[in-house]
This record gives C-alpha cells, structure tokens and sequence, in this order.
C-alpha cells in the first residue's frame, strides 16, 4: 500500500471514530433524557389517579326503584 493511502485510511478511521463518540454521546443523553420523561410520566398519571378517586363522587349501593 502506498503511504497516500494509508494516511487516508487513517484519517478516514479518526473521523469514524470521533462520529461514534458523538453519537454515543448523544445516546447517552438520550437514555437520561427519556428515564427522566419516564419517572416524570409515572408521577403525573400517579398524581391524576390520585386526584380522580378524590373527586369521583361515592355512589351509594341502593335498590333500583322496581324492587
């Protein structure tokens, strides 16, 4: 091979290798961004159950008028 292309394939490679760490960068961020959404999302719809059996009105057990 000649040194040309060596040096190429070389710099071809840097390049690769920084894109991967970019991306994995990005992943990660990603991954911490979408756990938080996740917990986040557990909390509200805790929060919405919580505040819907608050305000569903109790409705008493009685006979229908025919019995």
């Amino acid at each position: 091979m000649s040194s040309e292309r060596i040096e190429k394939l070389e710099i071809l490679v840097t390049e690769h290798e920084r894109t991967i760490e970019e991306l994995s960068s990005q992943i990660t961020e990603h991954w911490a961004t979408i756990t938080r959404l996740e917990k986040t999302l557990a909390a509200l719809a805790e929060r919405f159950l919580t505040l819907e059996e608050q305000m569903a009105p109790e409705i008493p057990v009685t006979k229908p008028p025919h019995w």
